[in-house]
């Protein structure tokens, strides 16, 4: 203990007095913070335990990219080269319309019924299709799209290789230029929904997704959605498009 010479014994007794005080208070306030923060972490785990992971019965098109455009027709698309060759050789019907980004790289994507769809329906396909392409990875803030019927679909082409995911095109393709890479995430009737930002379906708590290069990664946006929505992160890992990206309100 430090004496200090110039001060009288009472002055120097109240010096440490005041000293200690201070201390006390503060060891109080950090013992107060470390409470605090641990009733921060159990609340953190209670909310990690009550979010959802969706149990049901799977269906059929659930292990491709899906929708449903505003009318319910179904849209898939593959998620890998080898998916896109399952959807052509397996998945493809006559009435069924495809679509692909003029761009190396991307889902093929069907619309079934595409042959009675309308207009609108046809431009929510090709959004979703831009959508899960490498457009998005790109940060692209849109990419043409075309589309075509099954019959000018060939994994033939005369003198040359065809590879994995790829087709060749006979015939003249209907186009939709600059389609703009925005979907829209929500809660539908039986779960989270991930939806082209044209579709007219309705969504409960729906944000805007689209592609950053300074936005989150896939699996650090789905931790961030279900922290929002209260639901598993993997419902969202399932949905989200592979690439960075970010949120925002819907317009």
């Amino acid at each position: 203990m430090r004496i200090f010479w110039n001060k009288s014994v009472h002055e120097n007794a109240a010096y440490y007095y005041d000293l200690a005080k201070d201390t006390k208070e503060k060891i109080a306030g950090v013992e107060k913070a470390i409470e605090e923060t641990k009733k921060e972490i159990e609340e953190a785990k209670k909310i990690e335990k009550k979010q959802v992971k969706i149990k049901r019965e799977k269906q059929w098109f659930e292990k491709f990219h899906f929708a449903l455009t505003s009318s319910e027709k179904l849209m898939i698309g593959g998620r890998s080269a080898q998916q896109n060759d399952l959807i052509y050789a397996k998945y493809i019907d006559e009435n069924d319309l495809f679509f692909h980004a003029d761009i190396q790289g991307g889902a093929a994507v069907i619309l079934k019924d595409g042959a009675n769809a309308g207009e609108d329906e046809l431009k929510e396909a090709a959004q979703f299709a831009a959508c899960f392409s490498n457009a998005w990875k790109n940060a692209n803030a849109g990419v043409d799209v075309y589309c075509v019927k099954k019959s000018q679909l060939s994994k033939h082409a005369v003198g040359g290789f065809i590879p994995s995911g790829a087709f060749a095109i006979n015939g003249e393709r209907k186009w939709f230029r600059a389609m703009k890479l925005v979907l829209k995430i929500g809660l539908g009737e039986k779960g989270v929904e991930i939806l082209p930002e044209l579709s007219t379906r309705n969504l409960q708590q729906k944000l805007l997704v689209i592609p950053s290069l300074a936005g989150k990664d896939k699996g650090a946006l789905a931790k961030s959605l279900s922290k929002r929505f209260n639901v598993h992160p993997d419902e969202f890992l399932e949905l989200l498009p592979n690439g960075k990206s970010k949120t925002t309100e819907t317009r």
